[in-house]
């Protein structure tokens, strides 16, 4: 599909489709598709001709998704999608409301558990939020089972100095606030350097719903990143450095955009996170596609996965040479402790654009900065 009279709906959606085929998860196509239809808002029947009326930053081209394949051991793969819901004309507070209008009709449907967003609401949903957005979907695929939903809240949207501020109050709304202290110990120990950049929660039962909080490191190194996994047990420094460095070709500092880390909060956690995940914005480190899917290819080997459901989904995705551009891979994530372990690689849809590949060194070009 590429009329420039089709929306960016109707695009993302038929990526959709054939990205599920392509990982085995046909079955899930029907229900997907309406789940990511409804999701992206009013704001998305725009024609692709256009230029985005918004500059969303799920996706470098400000397209308002992307799409991931997350992998594990002895499990078939799940396709995941961060939206962004748009307004009709849309803004901060415009796409807000359209957000929970969407979040309106989801409920229902899809048997929402709202408690606990219910529980943080006044502190990342104010009447004048602040930041690049204000309210994300997770919408989750996989064999077997129903959509999960999960929603991204910003920590700066009452600005960036109460971001700490929220979420130590949003942990302690949830029965967490004890998890405060372990996780800006491990994470947050360069001051104006690591600062929190998202808080997540499922929209599902109590029992089986995940508390999430992100710390952006900027210009970390790798010891920053092991002490930052320290925070979780059944961590793996040697794995996280291998990783790394897979991902990176160096061992930093990476003044690019900054790696993250995330901390996963199940039913019965109280102090310490389950789970810790290390975000990778492989795009920024690399020359090209090409170079991103080598070395995605050579994290997976090194965590004993699989490599061909990331292929089938890269293939479905690519429509160009992957050495003409740069960003269709654009994060690579390791997964480690509960709930499941693995490799999660983030895909562009590259809705609008296609950012050229680099002619100099990505290391050097950040070292030099």
């Amino acid at each position: 599909m590429s009329a420039p009279d089709v929306s960016i709906r109707d695009f993302a959606v038929e990526q959709l489709q054939i990205l599920l085929r392509a990982v085995g998860l046909a079955e899930s196509a029907e229900r997907g598709t309406a789940l990511l239809a409804q999701a992206l808002g009013p704001g998305s029947r725009q024609p692709l001709s256009a230029a985005p009326r918004w500059p969303s930053f799920v996706a470098d081209d400000h397209t308002p998704v992307e799409f991931s394949v997350a992998l594990a051991h002895r499990e078939p793969p799940a396709v995941r999608m961060i939206v962004e819901p748009l307004a009709e004309q849309p803004g901060l507070r415009a796409n807000l409301a359209a957000a929970l209008d969407v979040l309106d009709g989801l409920a229902g449907r899809h048997r929402l558990d709202l408690r606990r967003l219910d529980l943080v609401r006044d502190l990342f949903l104010p009447a004048e939020p602040q930041g690049a957005f204000a309210f994300w979907y997770s919408l989750i695929l996989q064999a077997g089972a129903a959509p999960d939903i999960k929603v991204y809240l910003n920590p700066e949207v009452q600005g960036r100095e109460s971001a700490t501020t929220l979420v130590r109050e949003g942990l302690g709304r949830l029965g967490l606030g004890a998890a405060c202290s372990t996780v800006t110990g491990h994470a947050l120990r360069r001051d104006g350097l690591d600062r929190f950049s998202f808080f997540a929660l499922d929209l599902m039962d109590e029992h089986r719903a995940r508390v999430k909080t992100y710390v952006a490191h900027e210009a970390a190194e790798v010891p920053d990143v092991i002490a930052a996994a320290a925070a979780a047990p059944d961590t793996d420094p040697e794995l996280v450095s291998d990783v790394i460095a897979l991902a990176c070709g160096s061992t930093g500092p990476f003044a690019l955009r900054p790696l993250m880390s995330s901390y996963t909060f199940m039913s019965g956690d109280t102090d310490r996170p389950s789970g810790y995940s290390l975000y990778i914005p492989v795009r920024d480190y690399v020359q090209d596609d090409l170079e991103a899917c080598e070395r995605v290819l050579a994290i997976m080997a090194r965590c004993g996965l699989d490599t061909a459901p990331f292929v089938m989904a890269l293939a479905s995705m690519v429509r160009r040479p992957l050495a003409e551009g740069v960003g269709l891979i654009a994060h690579v994530s390791l997964r480690l402790g509960r709930p499941r372990p693995g490799v999660t690689v983030y895909l562009s849809s590259e809705a609008y654009d296609v950012t050229p590949p680099r002619t100099e060194t990505p290391r050097t070009e950040a070292l030099s900065h």
